[in-house]
């Protein structure tokens, strides 16, 4: 964080306190009388603008595209929590480009290395630093992009704010950013996992017009297995070949399409986020919303809430054979006032249609002259198979910083047991157990 102080010079010159220049001292008469009074230092501070989240688990991205690398800076994770480049590398590789034929064909290994944090296998309590080099840049296809702005992409936005752009892969607005996102997410999802027991699993529920029923899907048993058991990431397979089919029509032509991740968060901690600004809901929507190419969110019943009743749409209570109070159904998603109430948590995202498409397109120049491009470059037919791990990723970082913050305000002393339940399901011994990357 970078800070720097402003100071003003008095335009009388140097005075002493109490003393007047003499332009001044000539105007002065016992019933007049001016007096200057020292002003404060005031200091500024200003901070990088955009590529940081969180609170108490902070992340902040680097790099673009067509850079040296990109990565990410954690600032605030735990000591002693066993990691080791693996525990990230799971996650990248769900997200590296060129995974498959309905993928962007570029060539990257996404291979990470930790620079800092990290000591024999533990975190250290300190900023971990994890960088991952770009090894398959193509800079000459992004020529036409340094003179026209490609449609519904960040090219002319950028210039708007900037007055100055990357053109190699987009810069900042690539999706290569949300490397550091994924790398980060990655250590918070273990962290959630061992502290809490939370699980959180994304799947492609939507491609284009190809819709996967709500009933088809078991949030319950949901595994990741099933996720990963084909290329679009869609659990059920009939309908995952559906979504393969609809994205290769469109990847044959040069064109895209787009579509819905669903995500769920299983065993989230009750008590998580705090009313009015800072609701759950709303850190989940910002998050998950500040991903690429995202351009809607719904939780729970969601927009389709509207078409019922208050009597249709209220979640009864009850309780359980544990004692715990619990919901009949679950329309408010998990979150009611803006707390986790323990239910399972469920989100929905959108993602348009990649932007740079190989078709001819009307646009403009940078200096304003209406004219004709093709986009080159290797883009994502559709994103939302590679968006699964990033989704999850947002939703991590989310978690990890509301149940640090929770902790810090109400769990630093005796719960209320009558009313409260602990935030930590796992032992302190369970907790120094590594476990296998392939299994968070």
């Amino acid at each position: 964080m970078a800070s720097s102080s402003l100071t003003s010079k008095s335009i009388f010159g140097s005075t002493k306190p109490g003393s007047l220049p003499s332009e001044l001292r000539r105007l002065s008469s016992p019933s007049v009388q001016i007096s200057l009074r020292t002003q404060p230092r005031k200091n500024f501070q200003i901070q990088a603008s955009g590529s940081s989240y969180g609170s108490h688990f902070r992340v902040t991205t680097f790099g673009e595209s067509h850079g040296g690398g990109v990565g990410c800076t954690i600032d605030g994770c735990p000591p002693r929590i066993p990691l080791t480049e693996a525990d990230l590398q799971f996650d990248l590789d769900r997200r590296r480009p060129g995974q498959s034929r309905i993928t962007t064909p570029r060539k990257e290994t996404d291979t990470c290395r930790i620079l800092s944090g990290v000591s024999e296998g533990m975190t250290t309590g300190t900023p971990i630093h994890v960088f991952v080099p770009n090894t398959d840049q193509r800079g000459l296809d992004y020529s036409e992009m340094s003179v026209a702005y490609r449609p519904s992409h960040a090219d002319a936005t950028y210039d708007m704010k900037y007055g100055v752009r990357s053109v190699q892969g987009g810069g900042r607005s690539s999706a290569r950013e949300t490397i550091g996102r994924v790398a980060s997410g990655a250590l918070a999802k273990k962290i959630l996992k061992q502290y809490a027991g939370t699980e959180i699993l994304a799947y492609v529920s939507q491609v284009h017009q190809v819709i996967l029923p709500e009933d088809l899907v078991d949030h319950e048993n949901l595994t990741l297995e099933q996720i990963e058991s084909n290329i679009c990431r869609c659990p059920n397979p009939e309908y995952a070949e559906k979504m393969i089919a609809a994205i290769d029509a469109v990847r044959t032509k040069g064109n895209s399409v787009g579509g819905v991740v669903t995500c769920i968060v299983r065993n989230a901690p009750r008590g998580l986020g705090s009313p009015v600004f800072d609701k759950l809901e709303a850190e989940l929507a910002k998050a998950c919303m500040s991903l690429p190419a995202t351009k809607g969110f719904e939780f729970g019943s969601g927009f389709s809430g509207t078409f019922l009743t208050g009597l249709e749409h209220n979640d009864e209570f009850y309780t359980d054979e544990n004692g715990r109070v619990r919901t009949r159904t679950n329309r408010s998603g998990g979150i009611q006032g803006g707390i986790s109430n323990g239910e399972i948590i469920n989100m929905r995202v959108a993602f348009k249609p990649t932007s740079t498409i190989g078709r001819k397109q009307n646009t403009v120049t940078r200096d304003k002259q209406e004219t004709e491009m093709i986009a080159r470059g290797r883009h994502d037919p559709c994103v939302v198979p590679r968006a699964v791990p990033m989704v999850e990723a947002m939703v991590a970082l989310v978690l990890i910083d509301q149940l640090m913050a929770q902790y810090a305000q109400c769990h630093l002393f005796s719960i209320n047991p009558e009313l409260q339940e602990p935030l930590q399901v796992a032992s302190p011994a369970e907790l120094e157990q590594p476990q296998n990357a392939a299994a968070l």
